[in-house]
């Protein structure tokens, strides 16, 4: 028999964004339903690099990684757990001249947002990151920005919002999701039925696949970062660091492995990705031009993931237009572990008061109406091809 559940908010992506809006619902005393078609915080959320950073987001995202900055800080009172948070700060390294005046321009436009960016020079980095490699000129240091365990962390804003009296479907996939003109009804195959008032899309790189279904096409796309961890090491890198205009990326834990991430994996199918045979020597040649103390080191695993990505490289945060009671947040680029907890904030108070305030007008999904009808569009007269959903 098909199990039925009525609730206030259901929410559809157990990930941190999806999460933590599940927990802050629960703070207020929401009744909500959390649905993740695999186990929540094993997808994009757990397989990404760990940054937790705010240096180079883009100018817009600037007030909700503020917050998000905040809501790091008190991890332990959020989660329960510290997650290996720690605010070593971070680097982005500038391998032209070019790349460092792009490093200062941005330092010039991100102004007043308590990052306090350092400008550094190439005897300035000999001096302090003596263990980097003599082919960068220079970087921006941000000294607050750090790294986290995501492998830990994002399973356990589930975790905590089950506590808070959540309840959480694990392994259940969602396979519709419309509005019957009272509420919303979710269905699980043949064994579960979930009707709410208000429904958050929280469903990473598949949830233009329930836009769609609401009339909100979106460009959504999946990325499949590359990434790999070596042995245990002595303990060298005193920061988590990137490179202006990508390539590689690099953190040590204190237990001594360095985990880096650069270029992308290989996608399986909607769901899976693997690691990109093609890429692996790249990016192994690159982290150890910049770390030199790499060289020789063993690599003991690569992996990869799925995640949403947007054309402009900002989330679609906020209410749908097409149906009142809907709210999307999805399409995090890559970026979104460290503006995870606050776009879950911003989730709750839209849809316990139906304002918040972070601005977030720059996440409208409508931003690409446009755009994605004339894909869908061009997909029906047989050009293009369709959006990947599951």
């Amino acid at each position: 028999m098909m199990e039925r559940l009525d609730t206030e908010v259901a929410i559809i992506g157990g990930g941190i964004v999806g999460a933590s809006a599940a927990l802050f619902l629960r703070r207020r005393g929401v009744p909500v339903v959390l649905l993740d078609a695999a186990a929540c915080g094993a997808k994009a959320s757990g397989v990404n690099y760990g940054g937790v950073r705010r240096q180079g987001r883009p100018p817009a995202q600037m007030p909700l990684t503020q917050r998000a900055h905040a809501l790091w800080g008190d991890l332990p009172g959020l989660i329960g757990i510290d997650g290996e948070y720690q605010r070593s700060g971070h680097l982005k390294l500038a391998y032209t001249d070019a790349d460092l005046a792009e490093l200062e321009r941005y330092r010039a436009s991100t102004r007043g947002f308590g990052m306090h960016l350092q400008m550094l020079d190439r005897a300035a980095l000999e001096r302090r990151f003596a263990w980097l490699g003599s082919n960068v000129v220079g970087g921006s240091f941000c000294p607050d920005d750090g790294h986290a365990n995501p492998r830990l962390v994002s399973p356990a804003f589930a975790q905590a919002a089950r506590r808070a009296g959540a309840c959480v479907r694990e392994h259940t996939r969602v396979d519709s999701a419309a509005h019957d003109g009272e509420r919303f009804v979710l269905r699980a195959g043949a064994a579960l039925e979930v009707r709410a008032r208000l429904l958050l899309n929280c469903a990473g790189a598949w949830a233009g696949r329930f836009a769609a279904a609401f009339g909100e096409p979106v460009p959504e796309t999946s990325i499949h970062p590359l990434m790999m961890v070596t042995e245990p090491l002595p303990r060298f890198m005193t920061a988590s660091l990137g490179v202006q205009g990508g390539g590689v990326y690099a953190r040590q834990v204190d237990r001594g492995n360095c985990v880096i991430g650069g270029g992308r994996g290989v996608s399986v199918d909607a769901d899976l990705a693997r690691p990109g045979r093609a890429q692996i020597g790249t990016l192994m040649a690159k982290a150890a031009a910049l770390l030199p103390t790499l060289r020789g080191a063993h690599i003991i695993r690569f992996w990869s993931g799925v995640e949403g990505s947007m054309p402009d490289h900002n989330p679609v945060l906020g209410p749908s237009r097409t149906t009142p009671g809907l709210f999307h947040a999805f399409g995090f680029s890559g970026a979104g572990f460290q503006v995870g907890p606050a776009a879950g904030e911003v989730l709750a108070d839209l849809a316990a008061t139906g304002r918040t305030a972070i601005p977030i007008d720059a996440f409208r999904i409508d931003r690409y109406a446009a755009d994605a009808h004339a894909a869908a569009d061009r997909t029906e007269l047989g050009h293009g091809h369709p959006l990947e959903s599951t």
